[in-house]
């Protein structure tokens, strides 16, 4: 009987000979999961390049049309959103902004500060985008059983939680 290794496994098994004294098993998840994440990443790229964007730039149009009306975030907050520098930043609201999709406009809070806000076309876009992404990921988790996916969620919001604080959110009388 032929036994078959994913990549993972073969390099597992490779240490194991070569380096019997150490433990090569977390490999089995850190190494899938990285595996995985190229994987899916390449399978989101699909769509974001179908709308003309890179994942920067959907990333930035999320979080605009995520901030609910009037759809603007200063260059900083987007910044701290999309867990990306300023000067990056500055490089994707360009493009965007050449592109139609946002526009940049003086605080009216801040005077030295500036705003960026989705234009007409950008919310268009990015509703298009978004709906077509969400489609994407709900076919890339109904690779797995719905309660696998459950699992996994849990599993992975718990192992975030021990690098990333989870914010509380207040919850009022009408949400419950």
């Amino acid at each position: 009987m032929t036994e078959y290794l994913d990549h993972v496994a073969r390099i597992q098994q490779a240490w194991a000979r070569e380096r019997p004294d150490l433990d090569a098993s977390p490999q089995g998840v850190i190494g899938r999961l990285h595996r995985l994440a190229d994987h899916l990443g390449e399978q989101l790229r699909v769509v974001y390049r179908r709308y003309g964007l890179g994942e920067g730039e959907f990333d930035v149009l999320a979080t605009l049309r995520r901030a609910g009306a009037p759809f603007e975030r200063a260059p900083g907050e987007l910044a701290a959103f999309t867990m990306v520098t300023t000067g990056a930043m500055t490089k994707r609201i360009d493009r965007l902004e050449r592109d139609g999709l946002v526009t940049r406009r003086p605080s009216t809070s801040d005077g030295r500060g500036r705003v960026v806000a989705l234009t007409e076309a950008g919310r268009e876009l990015i509703d298009q985008a978004f709906t077509e992404h969400m489609r994407n990921e709900r076919r890339l988790l109904d690779l797995l059983p719905p309660d696998d996916a459950a699992q996994l969620e849990r599993l992975l919001a718990t192992w975030l939680a021990s690098f990333e604080a989870p914010l509380r959110t207040e919850v009022s009388d009408d949400d419950s």
